[in-house]
């Protein structure tokens, strides 16, 4: 049984115009079709009523005409005789009760019509018939004298009258109506495709001008132009997608930059060393030397993937939430303190809530704490402090401090104040935290007046 249905549908999907132009004219195609067809209906409907009105007017200014050549004044009732006598009997029954006077010539007694017309005359009374003998033939009933108690009027006149000529030309109208509205429907369609087609137009520019454009290469864009006010926010809406499109690959370009520049080095120092391990024996201190150094460029390899694709998420929205910063602090620091190098300490008052979660509460101290201990001699100081709208974490160390040559190129990625001073690093964890820091409302600054060593200051709102 499911299978008609399913037939149809596949059918329907076939027959369903693809493009945009073709549905709208379907649309409004059939949104008229609809339309004609009530307006053709209730036209129609009209026109048949008000002929049969005409008829039915008709046949009684003749049946009144007829009446008033019945005596009705005497018993028995009689039919005066007049001078068009003919032309009046044309059509015409004439009862006196059910005694039948008159009938037309053509429709003698036992004749379907004069049956007809004998059982409207019975009801005595005025109404209308319609009888099919060959052509449907309409009958209509005159009442004529006073009305005698329980016998009816003296005398009823009936007349009759062939509705071909009427139905032929309600039948006309019909055709006419149908042909009017296939004309309708057609102009309809073919206008309907050419006002969308040229409404239509900007946007079939617009498509072409978007395939000839590169999104990386051109600055081209579509602006305000000479378009409707729904094209002109459309174009508008395209030229902020393609600004933010432009802006994701710059950054996807910036980002495979600075991972193959800042991969160069370690990559060539494990190519280097690999060389030489392989270019004659080595003892075995020579060879530990060599798994030691690869070892330690390949975990700088791991350190600057993870902070440049941590710099690339970090102009994602933050998530809401607040952290304790005493408790996430000092887990920070034990985590990145290490044998053989500086010591960390964490101290501030306690409750100290940051508006910002706890993961990226770290995320934010970590790359400073991990800077000042590549620089620092023997202490690093991490100082939580209240203020009026938040709370300041200060990272403190007693290295050589910034030089102040370098202070305005602090914060950009991949600066470093002197990449061949033997420190890891890739210049990126500073701009880092300035990101995530800003991402949630607060800041990263420097110190420039501390000496000696650095000083970082961290602003975040309060939780």
């Amino acid at each position: 049984m499911s299978t008609v249905p399913n037939l149809l549908a596949t059918l329907a999907g076939r027959c369903r115009p693809r493009t945009l132009r073709g549905r709208l004219s379907l649309i409004a195609l059939t949104t008229a079709a609809l339309v004609m067809v009530i307006l053709t209906v209730v036209f129609n409907t009209i026109v048949r009523h008000r002929l049969q009105q005409q008829a039915d007017n008709e046949l009684r200014t003749r049946a009144t005409t007829v009446a008033a050549t019945v005596d009705t004044r005497h018993h028995p009732v009689r039919v005066l005789e007049t001078p068009d006598d003919a032309a009046l009997d044309t059509n015409v029954w004439i009862y006196a009760g059910t005694r039948l006077l008159e009938h037309p010539a053509s429709a003698p007694v036992g004749d379907t019509i004069t049956r007809a017309a004998a059982g409207l005359a019975a009801y005595g009374d005025k109404r209308c018939a319609e009888v099919t003998a060959g052509d449907r033939i309409r009958l209509c009933a005159e009442p004529v004298g006073g009305v005698r108690p329980g016998a009816g009027p003296a005398a009823v006149v009936v007349t009759a009258m062939d509705l071909a000529p009427y139905r032929a030309s309600a039948d006309t109208l019909i055709i006419a109506s149908l042909a009017f509205d296939a004309s309708v429907l057609a102009c309809t369609y073919v206008l309907t495709r050419l006002a969308v087609g040229r409404a239509l137009r900007p946007v079939r520019a617009m498509t072409e001008q978007a395939t000839r454009w590169s999104v990386v290469a051109s600055e081209q864009r579509f602006g305000a132009g000479d378009r409707p006010v729904e094209l002109t926010r459309l174009g508008a809406s395209l030229d902020e997608l393609l600004d933010r499109i432009r802006a994701v690959l710059r950054h996807e370009q910036q980002l495979t930059r600075e991972l193959s520049h800042e991969l160069r080095n370690p990559l060539a120092r494990i190519t280097a060393e690999l060389d030489w391990l392989q270019a004659r024996p080595r003892s075995t201190t020579e060879t530990r030397a060599t798994h030691a150094a690869i070892a330690d460029a390949a975990t700088s390899m791991r350190t600057i993937c993870e902070t440049v694709l941590d710099d690339a998420r970090a102009g994602a929205h933050t998530v809401p939430g607040t952290a304790d910063a005493m408790a996430v602090l000092p887990r920070l620091a034990a985590r990145l303190e290490a044998p053989g190098k500086a010591t960390i300490t964490v101290s501030g008052a306690d409750a100290l809530v940051a508006g910002v979660p706890a993961a990226l509460l770290e995320r934010i101290v970590a790359p400073l704490v991990d800077n000042a201990l590549r620089y620092a001699r023997t202490r690093v100081a991490v100082r939580v402090s209240p203020t009026d709208d938040g709370i300041c974490v200060a990272v403190v160390d007693d290295g050589p401090g910034v030089p102040a040559a370098f202070t305005a190129r602090l914060f950009q990625p991949g600066q470093r104040a002197d990449p061949e001073d033997g420190h890891g690093g890739a210049g990126l964890g500073l701009p880092l935290a300035r990101r995530l820091a800003r991402s949630a409302g607060g800041e990263v600054r420097h110190d420039a007046g501390h000496v000696p060593g650095a000083r970082f200051v961290v602003s975040l709102p309060a939780g």
